[in-house]
């Protein structure tokens, strides 16, 4: 315990009463011949009495004083010896402390590889604030022209982290084509490389969002499927997975690739039926959001439109 619980009250003013008179100020002597007031007549008794009384309210006054120093004296947060209330904190300063307790605690950013800044120098189109998808075989090109300045087994360190990285992913998810060292396109991507892309982007967005974003992945897989162009047994083989939650989430993209299918399919009919020269006129025709009727008609609507009228401008719709 703390010198401040075990010091005892024996400072109080010598013109205090006792403790005992404010317990029971009105208690007999037990010895009648021993009252200080004997031989007094009432008045002066009276007088007396008021006196004493004024005495004890002045003393109570004092150690309610001390009692309220030494409190604020053991520390915030720890009682008083006496039961004293501690010092309050301001509330604001309260609600700081506690937002700093239940603020999660982020792990420290993964520092950057060197080399990717001297990548990031010379070719700016490719590492710079824009990522692109690089073509395979650049690891080889790289040296062939910066033997120099980019020794081999760093640069294997290097660019595993940068194709590692989200943004890059990102750019792999989008179905962007792969370039070379000058920037330019020389080959599109893989089915299974944009499908662990957009796999591995759901799992560290899913981390850190207590929203379900699975729709999203199954909305983004169903796209990828349509862009392949393979039916589900060949894309299975492509991309490769055998665990049953991965093959029950490629069955769910399918299912929404289907209904898609079907959508659209009904959308065309419905279009050649209409006899309107514009997706405008049909998409108002039938109360539709346009950007959603060019989605969904794509290709086929640019065909129908010049096979009805030449004049029709083939404006590019949404893939």
């Amino acid at each position: 315990m703390s010198d401040h619980n075990d010091t005892p009250f024996h400072d109080t003013p010598a013109h205090a009463a006792p403790s005992n008179a404010e317990a029971a100020p009105a208690a007999v002597p037990a010895a009648p011949s021993a009252a200080p007031d004997a031989g007094l007549t009432r008045g002066e008794r009276s007088e007396r009495g008021v006196e004493s009384e004024e005495r004890g309210e002045r003393g109570e006054r004092g150690q309610r004083r001390r009692r309220g120093s030494r409190g604020k004296g053991s520390g915030a947060g720890r009682p008083a010896a006496d039961g004293a209330l501690p010092e309050r904190q301001p509330q604001a300063q309260r609600q700081n402390q506690a937002k700093g307790q239940n603020a999660p605690q982020r792990p420290a950013g993964r520092k950057v590889h060197p080399l990717l800044e001297t990548l990031a120098g010379l070719y700016p189109h490719l590492f710079g604030a824009r990522f692109l998808p690089l073509k395979r075989g650049i690891y080889e090109d790289l040296l062939a022209r910066h033997a120099e300045v980019l020794p081999g087994d760093e640069l294997k360190v290097a660019l595993g982290q940068h194709a590692r990285s989200t943004r890059y992913l990102d750019a792999i998810a989008n179905r962007v084509p792969r370039h070379d060292l000058d920037g330019q396109p020389v080959e599109e991507l893989a089915p299974d490389h944009v499908h662990h892309a957009i796999v591995e982007l759901f799992k560290r967005r899913q981390g850190r969002t207590q929203e379900d974003l699975r729709p999203q992945l199954v909305a983004r897989l169903a796209d990828a499927i349509g862009a392949s162009g393979l039916e589900r047994m060949d894309y299975v083989q492509q991309v490769r997975v055998a665990q049953p939650d991965a093959l029950a989430l490629i069955d769910e993209a399918f299912t929404e690739h289907g209904r898609r299918l079907a959508r659209r399919e009904a959308l065309q009919r419905a279009f050649e039926a209409s006899g309107q020269p514009t997706v405008e006129a049909f998409a108002a025709m039938y109360g539709m959001d346009l950007g959603e009727a060019r989605r969904v008609l794509g290709k086929q609507f640019s065909k129908t439109a010049a096979a009805a009228d030449p004049a029709v401008s083939e404006t590019p719709s949404e893939a």
